[in-house]
This record gives C-alpha cells, sequence and structure tokens, in this order.
C-alpha cells in the first residue's frame, strides 16, 4: 500500500489537516490550493476513505482521517527534527516585538533563551507596527493590545499591573492617591491604560495634564527612573527598575491598581518553523509564568 501512495500526497495532506485549510496548506508549501486539494482526492482514491469533510471556506478531518494524521503527523515531527540535527545549523528564529516589550523585557533575556536553545538564534526587530507574515519576514509577534493579523494563533500573556511607579525620593511625599495630584504625571500616549482611567478607579477626578509625555513606554520609565515625576506603567515592563530600586510603587496596597491582558504572542497557523516557533513561545509563556507580573514587589 505505501508503495502506492506518492509522499508528496501525504505531506499535502499533513499540512491541510495541521492548518485546516487547503490555502494554508498550499502557502506553506509553495502550491496552489487546488493542487493540495488534488493531491489529498488523489489519497482519498488510493486509500479509499474520505479524509476531510469539505465547505465552502474550511475543511475538518473525518474519524478516518484523524486517525491518520495521529500517524503522519508525528511522521512528520521526527522527520523535521532529524532533518535540523543532520543539518547541524543553527535555525533561525525572527521575532518582531512591541517596542518597549522588547526593550524592557525581552532583550535582558535573551541570553537566557540562547542558552536554553543553543541550536536556535534570534533576530528581533521592535516597532509599533504589525508584523506582516505574508511576506514572511517574521515568524512571531509580540503585539500591545488585540491582534489584527488572521491566521494565526495567539497566545495571550499573563495579566499585568499598572500602577504609578516612581523614584524613592520622590515617594516620600505620596502616601494616598490625592498626593498625586500635585505631582509631574508623565504619560505615555500609546498605553492602553491612562491616568484619567487610574483616577476614575479611585474615585477622584483626573487633573489636567501638562508636561512630559512620550510615544514609549521605556522612555516614561527611564525618565520617571531618573526622579523627573511618576509615570501609569506595567510593573512587567518596570521589574528591572522595581528589582533595582531606581522605582518604587509608593501607593501599593493603599490604591486601586488596574490589572489588564496587555499584550499577546501570535504566529501563523502554517509556520514552517514549528519546532523553533513552539520553542520561544513556550519558553516565553514558561519565563512570564515564573514570575509575580500581578503586583508590584
Amino acid at each position: 500500500m505505501l508503495s502506492n501512495v506518492p509522499i508528496s500526497a501525504i505531506r499535502a495532506f499533513e499540512a491541510a489537516a495541521r492548518t485546516g485549510s487547503f490555502r494554508d496548506a498550499a502557502n506553506e508549501l509553495h502550491l496552489t490550493p487546488s493542487a493540495v486539494s488534488h493531491a489529498v482526492r488523489k489519497l482519498e482514491g488510493t486509500l479509499r476513505t474520505i479524509l476531510f469533510e469539505r465547505s465552502a471556506r474550511s475543511v475538518r478531518l473525518t474519524p478516518a482521517g484523524e486517525n491518520l494524521m495521529r500517524h503522519a503527523g508525528a511522521a512528520f515531527d521526527q522527520l523535521r527534527r532529524g532533518l535540523e540535527e543532520v543539518a547541524a545549523r543553527p535555525q533561525l528564529v525572527r521575532v518582531h516585538s512591541a517596542p518597549s516589550f522588547a526593550a524592557q523585557w525581552l532583550a535582558p533575556r535573551l541570553a537566557q533563551f540562547l542558552a536554553a536553545y543553543p541550536k536556535l538564534e534570534v533576530r528581533l526587530a521592535a516597532n509599533t507596527d504589525y508584523a506582516r507574515f505574508s511576506n514572511d519576514d517574521f515568524d512571531i509577534d509580540i503585539v500591545c493590545g488585540p491582534p489584527r493579523a488572521e491566521g494565526v494563533e495567539v497566545v495571550p500573556l499573563p495579566e499585568e499591573t499598572v500602577t504609578p511607579l516612581c523614584s524613592p525620593a520622590l515617594a516620600k511625599s505620596i502616601r494616598n492617591p490625592a498626593d498625586l495630584l500635585d505631582q509631574t504625571l508623565i504619560r505615555s500616549d500609546v498605553k492602553q491604560v491612562q491616568w484619567h482611567q487610574w483616577f476614575t478607579a479611585n474615585g477622584l477626578e483626573a487633573p489636567a495634564l501638562h508636561g512630559m509625555r512620550f510615544d514609549r513606554s521605556f522612555l516614561a520609565i527611564a525618565t520617571a527612573a531618573e526622579g523627573l515625576g511618576v509615570a501609569l506603567e506595567s510593573t512587567l515592563l518596570a521589574e528591572r527598575e522595581l528589582a533595582s530600586g531606581r522605582l518604587v510603587a509608593p501607593l501599593s496596597g493603599r490604591a486601586n491598581d488596574i490589572r489588564y491582558f496587555g499584550h499577546r504572542l501570535i504566529y501563523p497557523r502554517a509556520s514552517r518553523q514549528r519546532s523553533a516557533v513552539r520553542a520561544f513561545a513556550d519558553w516565553v509563556v514558561a519565563q512570564l509564568g515564573d514570575e509575580d507580573v500581578r503586583s508590584p514587589q
């Protein structure tokens, strides 16, 4: 039986079953959707069974298809790992990230990732644009806010705590939320959580804001660490400054913080680098799971 089944047909079936789409499978295999469909139909004819239930927009495995996919998926995973080992070349993971997450959290930890995965290399780019997976420039994107891409896996990163942060010297004059009305409040224009929301959560009317404003959280954090005002920022992004004592949360336990899911990790469902992408995604989630990102220290 196996000698009568072209390996190309099994490959087309595995890609379509994994992605749930003939179109995504075709993109991955550099074929047309009709070529993938034809290969699957030929395989079904050889096996004399139906592997997919087809509709206008999607395909779904039949019980026979699910049975074959268990074996084919495992076989192709083994084959991919074997080819990677034989090639003995570092595999490149191309990561795009929101700038502040990249600067404050990801870049300082890349050495840990590379030590854990010595056969992988990382290329990191950071800007406020979303990665375009269609042009194959990136394998992973870490976005701030809801993702806009289609046909991607979405991994929500842990909940973050947003709270006022300032230098230890400035914190001495901040004992309750109302004390912030007399302080210089630093703004981050692109943040999802703004000062007016924090004041509302604490039963106060937000003051008119003047002075320093930035378009990146890492700039607001750096400015607050220099003692120039109070920033409303995520304790996840400011964890190094909090750990070193350059920043403190003066109202920790004395005010209502805002908690939200700020970042998400996304990657194409039809990624050709599944093992490397999965390794990086799992590592990010594990690193964040080992940290207390829900409340300031």
